[in-house]
């Protein structure tokens, strides 16, 4: 058998190289990430479900793969876990011949056989992310073994799968029942999280501070929320296009007529951004990696973050507008291209942020978030106490 494989794009362009991981076939949106560490948390990550990563790192796969970075579960229980992987496939150039980290508990290579997923190493990924840059996120497939055919016929099995634009991919992702992440310590609030597919850390971070996290399918309704008497709400990061998620919309609305804080990151900034009355679109090639700068738009502060979304919300920096719930304003954007990075209610009953806070991997700067949650908990109890 050839241990030859093509990464096929939907504009027809075709790029040859060796098997990596498993071998046969597979079909995503091709999009390619900038981080230069954190592979296993990125595929591991449920926001990527259904889609093939191209990395811009040259060399992957030097740490390894062990049981502690994995920001999903494979299996059961709460001992170590390598993660699932969610990315539909993995496009590298070098993938590294010898792994050395002292935490490692297998390659890379082995954990993407071990798991089915079809990847290519061997290209120019550089040459791959200027036509995903000058082209947009588009279709693709890798193929090798016996899923080799003529490059006709492999580019008539990609244009043939489904587009992201109009997918909706929550349910896919989602837990399908709820489970508890509890503090070490005192338990200070109770979270209902919505699960849209949440990583790993964010639970962890909230933990850190005390708070006790109920995540819940993406089926939830308001009863199931109630029924927790919970301090606050969250909603989650996750895959799919935000325009086909009425569901979670009307549940936003619901728990912020309800008069629980909210607060949510990446998808859930989108589910908080339609809840208020404004629009998606899907970007050209989206945000993908873990230093990509933020501002506040209100204090000025600027932040370097990790992203994964394909999607975002119509807006300007600082603009203010109406809502049902009463004023609201874009808080945050992008320094790089002015993308809609935030949303809030000027009264600070609900907030949200397209990138991801818990990082996982990437940097720390906006961990501050989940405080300023805890904050607008402790000041919704004390006006619940003075009424």
């Amino acid at each position: 058998m050839t241990d030859t494989a093509k990464l096929v794009l939907e504009n027809g362009r075709v790029f040859t190289g060796t098997a990596f991981g498993a071998v046969g076939e597979t079909l995503g949106e091709a999009v390619f990430c900038t981080a230069m560490t954190g592979y296993q948390e990125a595929l591991t990550d449920p926001s990527y479900h259904r889609q093939i990563m191209v990395a811009t790192a040259p060399q992957i796969g030097n740490t390894g793969w062990n049981d502690e970075d994995g920001e999903s579960r494979l299996h059961g229980g709460d001992g170590p876990d390598p993660g699932k992987i969610w990315v539909a496939g993995y496009a590298v150039r070098n993938p590294t011949r010898r792994v050395s980290n002292w935490r490692a508990t297998s390659s890379l290579d082995d954990q993407l056989v071990e798991q089915g997923v079809v990847g290519i190493a061997g290209i120019d990924t550089r040459a791959v992310t200027r036509v995903l840059r000058d082209h947009g996120s588009m279709r693709a497939g890798i193929f090798s073994g016996p899923a080799l055919a003529s490059d006709d016929e492999l580019l008539a099995r990609v244009a043939a799968q489904p587009s992201m634009a109009g997918a909706n991919l929550s349910a896919e992702v989602s837990t399908p029942a709820p489970y508890v992440v509890t503090p070490d310590g005192p338990t200070r609030f109770r979270v209902a999280a919505l699960d849209l597919g949440i990583k790993a850390n964010t639970p962890r971070m909230f933990a850190e501070r005390g708070i006790q996290v109920h995540v819940l399918p993406v089926s939830s309704g308001l009863d199931a929320i109630a029924d927790l008497k919970p301090d606050g709400v969250f909603l989650s990061n996750g895959p799919g296009d935000p325009a086909t998620a009425d569901a979670a919309v009307a549940l936003t609305r619901s728990v912020i007529e309800a008069g629980y804080p909210l607060f949510g990151i990446c998808f859930g900034n989108q589910i908080l951004g339609r809840a208020l009355g404004r629009s998606t679109y899907k970007m050209r090639f989206g945000h993908r990696g873990i230093n990509i700068p933020v501002l506040d738009v209100v204090t000025g502060r600027a932040s370097i973050t990790s992203q994964n979304h394909g999607f975002a919300l119509e807006g300007e920096a600082g603009e203010e507008f109406d809502t049902d719930f009463g004023r609201a304003r874009v808080s945050h954007v992008c320094a790089n291209d002015g993308t809609v990075e935030g949303v809030e209610l000027l009264d600070g009953r609900a907030f949200s942020v397209q990138y991801h806070p818990e990082a996982a991997a990437g940097p720390h700067d906006a961990a501050y978030l989940f405080d300023k949650f805890a904050t607008a908990m402790t000041d919704a109890a004390t006006e619940g106490k003075r009424s």
